[in-house]
């Protein structure tokens, strides 16, 4: 069996028969930290929320409950 998954088998063993909630929490901090990279942002994403937000500072947005409001008028008109 290959070394990764024997780990990842043994990991889980011993995550499931813990009883100490203060070993429990650093491992949540622990993968909580390492996934961080997986939301940063690129140029181009970081460029779109600026646009947006400038657009609800310039009041060219909807309240969620409008748009919701006419997609169902929409709908119905399909």
């Amino acid at each position: 069996m290959d070394s990764d998954i024997q780990l990842k088998k043994n990991l889980i063993s011993r995550i499931k028969s813990s009883k100490d909630l203060n070993f429990l929490r650093a491992l949540q901090t622990i993968f909580d930290s390492s996934e961080q990279s997986l939301y940063e942002l690129n140029e181009q994403q970081k460029k779109s929320i600026d646009i947006g937000r400038e657009d609800i500072k310039n009041g060219a947005s909807k309240e969620h409950e409008q748009v919701m409001t006419e997609m169902k008028e929409w709908l119905k008109s399909k």
